[in-house]
C-alpha cells in the first residue's frame, strides 16, 4: 500500500460541497472545455452504489476516483481518477485505486473496468505496472472528437480488466513490486510509446496522429491473434503482450 504524507486522508465524499469540488477538479485536470461530470450526478450515483472517494488535506479535495455499478453485481467500472497538478508525484493516484480495491471488495466486487489512453505514459505505469489490469480490447475513437487536454487526435481507448483477488493484484497491493520482464519469445510481443504523448499532440499533431495509428494497427492485430497485454516496463515505455501456449490452462 501506498504510504501518503502527514495529514492526507482518503475517505468518500460527503455534501454537495464535496462533489461540485470534485467536478471543478475535472476542468483542472481535463481542461476547461472537456465537458465535466456533474457534482449532482456523482452524488446521486454514489447513493445508489457506486464510489466517489477523495484525497483531503484537511478540506482541499486534492485528487478522487469515480465508479458505478454495472449490469454485473460484481462489477464496477471506474469512470474517473485525477489529481490536482500540485499535488502529483507523493502517490494520491495509487492510493485512491487501493481504496477502490479495498471499497469494492468491502462490497462483493471482485472486477473493476476501465478505459485510459494507452499513448499515455503515467496511465500505462499506473494501471499495468503498478495496479496489474490487463487488456485486450481496443476500442477505436471512443468518446468521438475531445476538447481539452485530448484535443487533435481521435479518443482511441484501452479497455483493461483489474481482477481485485488475482495473485499479482495481491502482491502488489501488499506492496511486492512485479516488474515487466522482455524475453523476446515467440509467444511475447513489445510495444514501446513516446515518452510524452500529450506534449507530442500539443507540438506536433500530425506525428501524434501518426503515432495514435501506429499503436492502434498494434494493438487491434495483437489481440485479434490472442495477445492480451500483461506487463508494462516503465523505464522503457513498454508493454509486454502474451498469449497462453497450446495447452496452457
Amino acid at each position: 500500500m501506498t504510504r501518503l504524507p502527514d495529514g492526507i486522508t482518503l475517505r468518500d465524499l460527503t455534501g454537495m460541497a464535496e462533489f461540485r469540488a470534485a467536478e471543478a477538479l475535472q476542468r483542472t485536470v481535463w481542461g476547461a472545455d472537456d465537458p465535466a461530470d456533474p457534482g449532482d450526478l456523482m452524488m446521486v450515483i454514489a447513493q445508489e452504489g457506486g464510489l466517489v472517494a477523495g484525497a483531503f488535506r484537511g478540506a482541499a479535495l486534492l485528487g478522487y476516483v469515480f465508479g458505478f455499478p454495472t449490469r454485473e453485481p460484481a462489477v464496477q467500472h471506474s469512470h474517473r481518477l485525477a489529481v490536482r497538478p500540485e499535488a502529483r508525484g507523493i502517490g494520491l493516484a495509487l492510493a485512491l485505486k487501493w481504496y477502490q480495491r479495498s471499497w469494492c471488495l468491502a462490497r462483493g466486487i471482485t472486477l473493476v473496468r476501465w478505459t485510459y489512453d494507452p499513448l499515455r505514459h503515467a496511465n500505462a505505469s499506473l494501471n499495468i505496472a503498478r495496479l496489474g489490469a490487463r487488456g485486450a480490447t481496443y476500442c477505436q475513437d471512443y468518446y468521438g472528437p475531445m476538447e481539452g487536454i485530448n484535443k487533435g487526435a481521435p479518443s482511441d481507448r484501452l479497455l483493461v480488466e483489474w481482477h481485485l483477488n488475482a495473485p499479482h493484484v495481491a502482491q502488489l497491493a501488499a506492496g511486492h513490486s512485479k516488474h515487466a520482464t522482455l524475453h523476446r519469445r515467440q509467444d511475447e510481443l513489445h510495444l514501446t510509446i513516446p515518452a510524452d504523448f500529450g506534449a507530442q499532440l500539443l507540438a506536433d499533431p500530425a506525428a501524434a496522429l501518426a503515432e495514435r495509428l501506429r499503436v492502434r494497427r498494434f494493438l487491434v492485430n495483437s489481440f485479434g491473434a490472442g495477445f492480451d497485454i500483461r506487463g508494462y516496463d516503465a523505464p522503457n515505455r513498454t508493454y509486454l503482450l502474451a498469449r497462453d501456449r497450446q495447452g496452457d490452462n
